[in-house]
């Protein structure tokens, strides 16, 4: 159920946004522009003459999220946004379906995790993909599973009984809307092995590779279709590049919502996110990038054969809406009141992509934490960095929204080789598909990185600038550093074996990040200015 609007002004915003998002296509909440060959793609008559145009069509709008990872203050305003979507009337009657593809949720954080079901209840969200995050929660998964009230879906994952899961999560189910039936399907991720940070679910179920995936979601499709569905849509957490394998080699699927590889795919262009199923018959695949940026709105007009006959995707930057009123006063309810610590006077904007690009917002991260820890070097990956500074008020808030995975902070000594080591690996993110695993962040160290993701310089920076090299060709074994890290990396997770030292820690902290960004901030009132210093280059 939609989160009620009682005030005249909420109305009027509601009707503002969603005036304002129809004039421009990348904006837009409903509607279609019959004449934009890109976002509005036609598959009948003389385009694609194997489909016939008829006089009967289904036209439906498809709300969509995917991989907002706890992010609240993201999730406000994309209340605001679902708002104007249902208050939008078209001019000719369309189904509306909300859905989401995963990771919704932050794992083991009992608060996040309660804050993303409600959000998701708030805005109408019929259904959801089990995304990784969603699993990782093993001590609180039973007590959170009685109030989501939408479906939990994966077709593709064997869970015991003895698992709270085991009972919530479907493969799919039929979603009847004005009349029409909709099959909706789920899939998790094929590497939720290597996604999730607690061990213990392993035990609990498995996913099958994504070979078997196929077959799986082939199976439910071919189930929906005997019931006589004939409009089909896979809730994907399997990632882009599988998604695209899946459209081609499955037959019947009409629409793929993915997440998990956090692409952010607009338009609609035949051979990037327009595919032919093994029949020959259109299939779309989009995606709405990570943390809560971004939200999706897929118009599609369907045949009386429940084949796509138009398409057009639109997706829209939360960050152009207000944060929701009401659905703000819910969270605090359940996050606390956020305190305001300190002044930021100046920030750059976000990144374009935050996995391989220098970042002034992460160096102030990391100088927070090696200068409240005390330690000679920071690191900290960009995988885990999900939000960014604003000029204005900092609020307790603000910064846990920075890193919401609350990873606790630890003091390992490593030696120049395992740091040598795990930046080049980090280096291999600028080819890496989906650029993962992302660069590492650091304080006291300067380092190069090639576009052919190459490791080529490294220098130590000590609290008094001094700078001396490192060789990255012959790095001293009996060099140590004491360097606060996460105890996600210091336990190698994200694929870096050279920096798991988690046994050999030398200090464990019960607070993760956000404490060492607030203490530092109380401690220098003057208005803080965020600044790129140059500490990571990117060269040819």
């Amino acid at each position: 159920m939609s989160m009620p609007v009682n005030s005249v002004q909420s109305n009027l915003l509601n009707k503002a946004i969603s005036q304002r998002l129809q004039q421009n296509s990348t904006n837009k909440i409903s509607g279609r522009k019959e004449d934009n060959k890109q976002d509005n793609l036609s598959l009948n008559g003389a385009n694609n003459p194997g489909f016939q145009p008829t006089d009967s069509f289904v036209r439906t709008s498809i709300f969509y999220i995917n991989d907002y990872h706890g992010k609240s203050i993201n999730m406000e305003r994309t209340m605001t946004a679902s708002n104007a979507f249902d208050a939008f009337v078209p001019s000719t009657p369309t189904d509306k379906l909300k859905l989401s593809s995963g990771d919704i949720m932050l794992g083991e954080i009992m608060k996040a995790n309660q804050v993303a079901v409600q959000a998701q209840k708030a805005m109408g969200i019929m259904a959801s993909a089990m995304g990784n995050h969603e699993y990782d929660m093993p001590k609180h998964v039973g007590e959170l599973i009685p109030t989501i009230g939408f479906k939990l879906l994966a077709c593709n994952v064997n869970i015991k009984s003895d698992n709270p899961l085991s009972k919530k999560v479907e493969k799919s189910y039929v979603q009847e809307v004005n009349g029409h039936k909709y099959g909706i399907i789920g899939a998790s991720p094929v590497d939720l092995f290597m996604r999730l940070k607690y061990g213990k679910i392993f035990d609990e179920l498995n996913v099958d590779d994504i070979d078997k995936t196929i077959q799986d979601i082939q199976a439910e499709v071919d189930k929906l279709k005997s019931q006589g569905i004939d409009k089909i849509i896979l809730l994907s957490h399997v990632g882009y590049g599988y998604d695209k394998q899946i459209a081609r080699e499955t037959d019947g699927i009409d629409v793929i919502l993915g997440g998990h590889s956090h692409n952010l795919i607009t338009d609609v262009k035949d051979g990037v996110n327009l595919f032919k199923s093994k029949s020959g018959e259109p299939v779309v695949v989009t995606q709405a990038g990570r943390d809560g940026k971004n939200f999706g709105i897929l118009n599609l007009e369907f045949n009386n054969k429940g084949v796509l006959t138009k398409i057009q995707n639109n997706v829209a930057n939360t960050r152009k809406f207000k944060r929701n009123a009401p659905i703000r006063y819910v969270f605090e309810q359940i996050l606390g009141k956020p305190k305001v610590i300190g002044k930021i006077n100046s920030a750059p904007p976000p990144l374009t992509n935050d996995l391989i690009e220098p970042s002034g917002h992460a160096n102030f991260l990391t100088d927070c934490m090696r200068a409240e820890l005390g330690t000679d070097i920071a690191m900290f990956g960009a995988a885990t960095i999900r939000g960014y500074f604003e000029a204005g008020n900092i609020d307790t808030r603000s910064i846990e929204d920075l890193s919401p995975f609350k990873n606790k902070m630890v003091v390992v000594k490593y030696n120049q080789k395992d740091i040598v080591d795990a930046l080049k690996l980090a280096a291999k993110s600028m080819v890496s598909i989906n650029n993962k695993p992302g660069l590492i962040h650091v304080s006291g160290l300067k380092y190069t990185v090639s576009k052919d993701g190459n490791l080529r310089s490294l220098t130590f920076v000590d609290k008094n600038g001094q700078e001396t090299p490192i060789d990255i060709n012959n790095p001293d074994t009996t060099k140590y550093y004491r360097v606060a890290i996460t105890d996600y990396y210091a336990a190698g997770n994200d694929g870096f074996a050279p920096l798991n030292r988690i046994k050999d820690a030398e200090t464990k902290y019960d607070f993760d990040v956000s404490q060492c960004i607030e203490d530092y901030i109380q401690k220098h009132k003057e208005p803080i200015d965020i600044v790129d210093d140059g500490r990571i280059q990117i060269v040819d």
